[in-house]
């Protein structure tokens, strides 16, 4: 593999649109909201965000490796493994994958500078509270992502939804925003569902490495019931955005991202192999981004036609 296909793999670089879809929702708001968009400062933040999302991938599987769930997942049949591999594979040394993965989050360090400097200081409090959650996650001493206690849900929420929404639309406009925080309810409900989601994968090995997810804390049956939940409370903040102005008429378009993933759930029964909820998590991801997608679009002829 070329060093571009290597970086791309060690840091899926493919689900990167679940992080960058937040970016443009904060700065289509700031256009149609206040008639503001700079251009500069949307790339930087673009890259920073980017940069701090694939931190996060290469720091959770760092720490999965020392922990031994990844190397328990790669050991246990029928589990899907939902990490790079490299290192459990053995494909990449834990020197160079950490030196890799800090200097990710060097990147995403130096962007949240460069923009505090021009928009004030608040924007390293976005940057910093998302990089303490996506460290911590599954760093000791807090690794409230294997906690079960539904706080990793919440992080989820916030480093997907809220951080990057309200801090794209903060860096454009210099102000705090009620609307931009509900705005991020629906796309930030959508990530939280995916990762929720990716866990029916591979909860038995995270079980036997003691990692308590709350598929492990719960089980199938009551998992999957709290997944059909946030599914339906996603599309409800989707229509609560449209009812209130934040989103135009259009967006309803958003409704029929949910179909496919909703005729998924009626494949599922009680308890499933694995492999299984494969289609739930492609599903799952095409939701989000493809939801994302209209709420983009939507803001955007809406500030077009004003």
């Amino acid at each position: 593999m070329n060093k571009w296909t290597l970086f791309r793999k060690a840091s899926r670089f493919q689900v990167i649109p679940v992080m960058l879809i937040p970016v443009f929702l904060g700065a289509l708001g700031a256009y149609v909201w206040k008639g503001e968009f700079h251009p500069v400062l949307f790339i930087i933040t673009l890259v920073g965000a980017g940069a701090a999302h694939l931190f996060s991938n290469m720091i959770n599987d760092l720490w999965d490796f020392r922990s031994g769930a990844d190397t328990a997942a790669k050991n246990t049949p029928e589990v899907i493994s939902t990490n790079s591999g490299f290192l459990a594979g053995g494909t990449m040394s834990e020197k160079t994958f950490a030196r890799l993965t800090w200097s990710l989050l060097g990147l995403g360090v130096l962007c949240g500078i460069v923009l505090s400097l021009y928009s004030g200081w608040p924007v390293l409090v976005f940057g910093g509270l998302g990089g303490l959650i996506a460290y911590y996650y599954v760093a000791p001493p807090i690794q409230f992502g294997y906690r079960g206690k539904g706080l990793s849900e919440v992080a989820i929420l916030l480093s997907f939804g809220v951080l990057p929404i309200m801090g794209s639309y903060y860096v454009q406009t210099g102000d705090l925003s009620l609307r931009s925080a509900l705005l991020s309810l629906p796309i930030g409900l959508l990530t939280t569902l995916l990762l929720f989601n990716h866990h029916f994968l591979h909860w038995q090995a995270d079980k036997q490495a003691g990692k308590n997810t709350l598929v492990v804390v719960w089980g199938e049956k009551r998992a999957l019931r709290f997944s059909k939940l946030l599914l339906i409370l996603a599309y409800v903040c989707l229509l609560l955005c449209i009812a209130m102005g934040i989103l135009p008429v259009y967006a309803l378009v958003g409704i029929l991202t949910a179909i496919p993933l909703y005729r998924v759930y009626g494949r599922l029964k009680e308890h499933n192999a694995p492999a299984a909820y494969l289609p739930l998590m492609g599903a799952s991801l095409q939701a989000s981004v493809r939801c994302g997608i209209v709420m983009m679009a939507a803001l955007l002829l809406q500030g077009i036609l004003q």
